[in-house]
């Protein structure tokens, strides 16, 4: 898959997400339960590729606006702000206009029937970030397409594999089935809740949340044209 393919379609029903966009509230730490993750796991440090692990972060584009999500595979509403801006939030990418740092969570984890689904696919869309850093985000729409419902055991590590795959992102089967990043997953969702530096929110209610130069989003997430002006007006509209 190429970014050129990418879909953008605002959905149906718009849904306004106050307080910092709660659409999939946190409820603290992940787990819930099914022993799937490996259980000696060092949290990595440093930047490879995409991935600036000490700033629990997968980074993307070089542009003057800093534009910073929070996520969590498994959320529904991410899914939905996914479908509504991401393709254009990935031409500013391409364009220069912004710098786009991903952090991802799984306090979804508890609804994957002790399967650490959010865990598990963060993993491996940090495994795109560290070996193939320019499929980031045509990996991450691909994985929204593919979002299992919760309350499910969500897709295996060979599926979400699979869906990698299909959209032309290829080689990471051997990263995506030994899940190295789990750990840090974890440690991301963790600092998200314990508090964020320089914005105007002191830590993550839920998710998606979007802050561009500091400021987080109050608007609707399917709303794609207000989220798009509030990012390239750099967090002013």
């Amino acid at each position: 898959m190429t970014r050129g393919t990418r879909r953008a379609g605002a959905l149906g029903t718009a849904l306004l997400a106050a307080l910092l966009l709660v659409g999939c509230a946190s409820g603290g730490s992940g787990g819930s339960g099914g022993d799937v993750l490996p259980s000696d796991q060092a949290v990595p440090t440093g930047t490879e590729g995409a991935a600036h692990f000490d700033d629990y972060a997968l980074v993307t584009g070089e542009g003057s606006i800093d534009v910073q999500l929070w996520f969590d595979l498994r959320c529904p509403i991410c899914q939905q702000f996914e479908e509504a801006a991401g393709e254009q939030i990935a031409g500013l990418v391409d364009d220069g206009t912004i710098t786009y740092s991903l952090h991802p969570m799984n306090f979804l984890d508890r609804v994957s029937a002790g399967t650490y689904y959010s865990s598990r696919a963060g993993s491996a869309l940090t495994c795109v970030a560290v070996e193939d850093p320019d499929a980031l985000l045509d990996a991450m729409q691909v994985l929204y397409e593919a979002q299992p419902e919760e309350g499910t055991e969500g897709l295996t590590n060979t599926e979400i594999n699979g869906v990698l795959e299909d959209g032309g992102i290829e080689g990471l089967g051997e990263c995506v089935d030994e899940m190295p990043y789990t750990s840090w997953v974890q440690a991301s969702n963790d600092a998200a809740l314990a508090g964020i530096e320089g914005a105007d929110v002191e830590a993550i209610q839920g998710t998606p949340t979007l802050i561009v130069n500091g400021t987080s989003y109050q608007g609707s997430v399917s709303d794609a044209d207000a989220i798009i002006d509030f990012i390239t007006s750099g967090g002013q509209s």
